[in-house]
């Protein structure tokens, strides 16, 4: 109801180039925000090519209808994965080197290169935004906290690759979304930024957190085969954006992990129009 009558929606795939030539020059953006993405890490070890074509090659004419329709802004959003994976100690910063490790971020990272290709070519008026783990209401269940929710909800076992040690910097959405809005409005052409989450967890504390709130067993648990290439540990410095946009995260884990229970609780018909699709991929992935 909030944007109701406030947007257009196409519903096209970026690989499809005339397509997507279409809607820029029916619709005309003044800035073009780039999120659409095949995202999950899980899926892109099962179907690496549906990412590049995704991810690289959407990207790829996201970028030129953009350069030929005169975009004033184009906005990418990229991951913390293009970076690779740390040990217990450090932090990426916008310097950093990029050493994907998954099909995922390998696609992730050819995108934020043909952004930064067509800024130095092209002059396209390019800015990167590399958030850390995203978490909230609406995300796909597909992901891993909604997956803990929901398989606790039903009192399934809820799988964890390898020790569950692996370690995360987790971001609210709406903390996010703010970010990029700062960015659209005052991010710099040409540079990259990340948005890192308040605080770092290891995954078995997440799921142990999100039983907590629901008065859950512990002996949901169940460790499974860890992940191929699975990354040890993602965290970022976001000093830049805190020193020349005056963002910052807001919401603590602790009181977001809480919020995003609730919703998911009491969004439970929307799950269930998924279920089918959610379950086959969930049998495939974690049962396999």
């Amino acid at each position: 109801k909030e944007v109701d009558g406030k947007y257009r929606f196409y519903h096209v795939d970026l690989v499809e180039r005339k397509a997507v030539f279409d809607v820029l020059e029916d619709f005309r953006p003044e800035v073009v925000v780039h999120f659409a993405a095949e995202s999950h890490v899980d899926r892109s070890i099962l179907d690496p090519l549906r990412f590049i074509r995704s991810n690289v090659e959407g990207t790829l004419n996201l970028l030129d209808a953009s350069k030929e329709f005169k975009v004033e802004k184009f906005i990418n959003i990229s991951t913390d994965e293009v970076y690779g994976e740390l040990g217990e100690e450090g932090y990426f910063t916008e310097e950093s080197p990029l050493n994907p490790n998954s099909p995922y971020s390998v696609s992730k990272a050819g995108a934020d290169m043909l952004g930064r290709t067509y800024y130095r070519t092209y002059k396209l008026p390019v800015i990167t935004v590399r958030p850390s783990n995203n978490y909230g209401p609406w995300q796909y269940p597909e992901k891993l906290i909604p997956v803990i929710i929901l398989k606790a909800l039903r009192n399934e076992p809820i799988p964890v690759y390898g020790n569950g040690m692996n370690v995360r910097q987790w971001l609210y959405v709406e903390d996010c979304a703010e970010a990029v809005l700062k960015i659209v409005k005052e991010g710099k052409e040409g540079e990259i930024y990340n948005v890192a989450g308040p605080e770092e967890k290891r995954n078995i504390e997440v799921v142990k957190t999100i039983l907590k709130l629901m008065n859950k067993p512990e002996s949901l648990i169940k460790f499974v085969k860890d992940r191929p290439g699975h990354d040890y540990r993602y965290a970022m410095k976001a000093e830049k954006i805190k020193r020349e946009l005056s963002w910052e995260p807001k919401v603590g884990f602790e009181e977001g992990i809480s919020k995003t229970v609730e919703w998911y609780l009491s969004h439970l018909d929307w799950v269930k129009k998924i279920e089918e699709e959610l379950r086959k991929f969930w049998q495939l992935v974690y049962q396999s």
